[in-house]
């Protein structure tokens, strides 16, 4: 049950009723509530994937393009795994509440995101409407983008199995691209740790419509940044939340339960909460 006094929930809501303008930033604690892991910690990272505690692999160890090079039946084991963990599971009703919010809006919606998940798309967020900034498992590239700066989505019979003992995946790995002349092992199209091989023209273009939504909000159009499940490991969601809150004069609503602060300079209100019971919350208000 949430301490959040009732007075804030109001704020909240009268915040986002009167925007003319909205912005959803995200991190991985929106997709908590979904069934899936946020990562939070080495900890958290070796409950959801107990063979990397044995060899002391953390996150950033893990989630680098090296291993696509070095063994890349373990980078396909780690990364096939998220991929059927996300693609199996369903975004829960917290996205519908806010793509409803959105669609009310006179200036529209847009959603800033480091989840790689794709569930706003899946939720049926219009892809127009979507930047993800670190890229997408549902897309690939090829791990020597030298011979292909190709992108391609990931095809709808697409199979890996990967052995839950070691996580290393089977043969035969992705390769691709599909239409090309020669193929070549494929990784997916996300931005990794220390990653210079990363093909970025589809997060280009998605951040160009971001950007081009976002000139055409004036300061008088009282946008609301709904920021949720965004913490500070990896700030470039924060840091997004923040600057346009601030540049345009907008309300920032962060939902974070164990992050919350904002800082003093940001014109917002700060929700010690997860996702779906703290966007429910509002949503009973505007109703």
């Amino acid at each position: 049950m949430s301490t959040v006094s009732k007075e804030l929930f109001i704020k909240a809501a009268e915040a986002i009723k009167a925007s003319k303008a909205m912005l959803i930033t995200a991190g991985a604690g929106m997709s908590v509530d979904s069934g899936l892991p946020d990562f939070r910690g080495p900890e958290g990272f070796w409950k959801a994937y107990p063979p990397l505690r044995e060899r002391g692999l953390t996150l950033p160890d893990t989630s680098n393009p090296q291993w696509f090079e070095d063994d890349p039946h373990f980078a396909w084991g780690f990364f096939g795994h998220r991929y059927m963990l996300y693609s199996s599971a369903e975004p829960h009703a917290g996205f519908q509440i806010l793509k409803k919010w959105g669609a009310r809006k006179e200036k529209g919606c847009f959603v800033f995101t480091s989840n790689v998940d794709g569930h706003f798309q899946k939720a049926g967020f219009p892809e127009k409407s979507v930047i993800e900034c670190h890229g997408s498992i549902n897309f690939l590239q090829l791990v020597d983008s030298s011979k292909s700066e190709e992108i391609w989505p990931v095809p709808d019979d697409f199979k890996i199995v990967v052995r839950d003992s070691d996580l290393h995946a089977e043969a035969p790995l992705p390769s691709g691209p599909p239409d090309a002349d020669f193929s070549s092992l494929a990784r997916p199209n996300i931005l990794m740790f220390g990653d210079f091989g990363f093909v970025g023209t589809r997060t280009e273009a998605q951040s160009f419509a971001f950007q081009k939504w976002l000139s055409k909000i004036s300061q008088d159009d009282k946008l609301v940044v709904i920021e949720i499940g965004a913490g500070n490991f990896v700030p470039t969601v924060r840091g997004r939340s923040e600057l346009t809150a601030r540049t345009k004069k907008g309300c920032l609503i962060r939902i974070n339960p164990r992050e919350p602060e904002l800082p003093g300079y940001i014109n917002g209100l700060s929700f010690p909460m997860g996702a779906l019971d703290c966007l429910t919350q509002i949503d009973s208000l505007l109703l």
